[in-house]
């Protein structure tokens, strides 16, 4: 009975790292996506302006509210 909650606590506290791990990798990968994106718009300030107004456009024509 008790190799059963040891073994029960041991994979639990394995899919709980494996979790974290991929948290902490999302985390790292939206991090390395914003600052490629910040260094992309001050060397293209233009096209980041024209992107930005791109998908502003998109979204509110698809979420208008009528």
């Amino acid at each position: 009975m008790a190799t059963t909650k040891t073994s029960r606590n041991s994979a639990k506290r394995a899919a709980e790292d494996a979790v974290e791990q991929q948290m902490e990798q999302a985390k790292e990968i939206t991090n390395d996506m914003v600052d490629y994106l910040t260094d992309y718009a001050r060397q293209n300030p233009g096209y980041a302006a024209l992107a930005c107004l791109g998908v502003g456009f998109v979204l509110g024509w698809k979420l208008k509210p009528w």
